[in-house]
């Protein structure tokens, strides 16, 4: 099973917040979602939450399509604008150092736009497990 078909089925998180990985491989990684009802906050834009989660997944994808199991350990996004409903949105992130413990990623999420929603800056932590 690849890490795309992987993810999609076994992140229940990012799958109820209607996120998928549409692309995926050792150089760069792409997660989706429209903007529904339930991803808005009570200033009726969209939820940062539902932002990092679309970002997170797309990180996921990346940082673990060599197999080897590897998860997020620091984070940190920059809001640029908002996002509303009925907004496509893609996160693609890509590689910025792929060390072999603390790999670095970095992720865009654009609308159908390709406005800049938010900037996400990550690094991972490989085990020495299989994905």
């Amino acid at each position: 099973m690849d890490v795309k078909e992987l993810l999609n089925k076994g992140d229940r998180f990012a799958a109820a917040a209607g996120c998928r990985i549409t692309e995926a491989d050792e150089t760069h990684a792409v997660a989706e979602m429209t903007v529904a009802e339930e991803h808005l906050n009570a200033g009726g834009v969209c939820q940062g939450g539902a932002l990092f989660t679309l970002a997170d997944l797309a990180m996921a994808a990346l940082l673990n399509n060599g197999g080897q199991l590897t998860f997020g350990i620091s984070n940190s996004i920059m809001f640029v604008s908002s996002a509303r409903l009925g907004d496509r949105l893609r996160a693609e992130a890509v590689s910025v150092c792929n060390h072999k413990k603390i790999p670095s990623v970095e992720v865009r999420v654009t609308d159908q736009s390709d406005r800049l929603i938010c900037h996400v800056t990550g690094l991972g932590y490989r085990k020495q497990a299989a994905l």
